[in-house]
């Protein structure tokens, strides 16, 4: 699921991190999800088992707000406008919910792959 990432190389040099911020900023605002009230973990989708599960583990409250954004961005996008300013997803409140989740379930799954994969064998003497 998950996809190799930059993100830890930039963010560890402070000089680079202030480079690709802007540029970074400039990005997810022209990406316009959240001018239709999405957040970044909204776009991702549900078509592996790994997110279908994470979507399971969300607690009730975020699961029900995760709909809640889907339907409205739906909405707008039929009705072909976008919400008001004071609706849209602010930079601050555009964080990763899922993400963490699918994370875990990975790391888990490998950990049970390593288990099922160990072979256990008697102690020679």
């Amino acid at each position: 699921m998950s996809a190799p990432s930059l993100a830890g190389y930039i963010l560890k040099r402070p000089w680079l991190k202030r480079w690709m911020m802007p540029l970074a900023n400039w990005y997810a605002d022209a990406a316009g999800y959240r001018k239709l009230g999405l957040r970044a973990d909204d776009l991702i989708p549900e078509e592996s088992d790994t997110v279908l599960l994470a979507l399971k583990r969300l607690p009730p409250k975020e699961a029900y707000d995760r709909v809640f954004r889907l339907r409205r961005a739906f909405q707008c996008s039929l009705a072909h406008q976008l919400l008001p300013k004071d609706q849209q997803t602010k930079p601050e409140e555009d964080y990763a919910y899922l993400s963490p989740i699918i994370k875990e379930i990975e790391a888990e799954s490998r950990e049970r792959d390593d288990l099922e994969a160990m072979v256990v064998g008697k102690r020679k003497k």
